[in-house]
């Protein structure tokens, strides 16, 4: 990722006792879950899904979608709650979803989503939180 200064900033040490392994890994160093790996890729009820990070509302639950790829799934994100860069990683070129306040690693954004917006934000599951509406 680019730099950039987010408004939420932790030294390496505080993002480790916040964070789980898994998640610091993820969200941090740019990794993935195993596909099919998350309970809330199974999420159904009202809400939303927010930063594991730093609490940051990205995504509300009406806007989610049984994609079949095994990560939740989502048409838009809450206005302003994430930002893109491009992913170079792996031996192809992807966009890559970061939190606005934090700058965690999401996952990533693909243009075959259903309407009305036509994306797919295929995001790792343990970098969300989700509270019930």
């Amino acid at each position: 990722m680019e730099e950039h200064t987010f408004p939420v900033v932790r030294t390496d040490h505080e993002w480790r006792a916040r964070l789980t392994p898994e998640q610091y890994y993820i969200m941090r160093e740019h990794g993935t879950e195993r596909p099919g790996s998350c309970a809330l890729l199974y999420e159904k009820r009202a809400g939303t899904f927010s930063c594991a990070g730093c609490d940051q509302p990205l995504f509300a639950s009406t806007l989610k979608f049984e994609s079949g790829t095994g990560w939740p799934s989502f048409n838009d994100p809450v206005p302003g709650s994430v930002e893109t860069t491009t992913d170079r990683s792996h031996g192809m070129v992807r966009t890559e979803v970061h939190c606005a306040t934090c700058g965690s690693h999401l996952g990533h954004v693909f243009p075959d989503g259903p309407p009305p917006s036509g994306l797919r934000y295929c995001i790792n599951g343990v970098a969300l939180n989700f509270a019930p509406a």
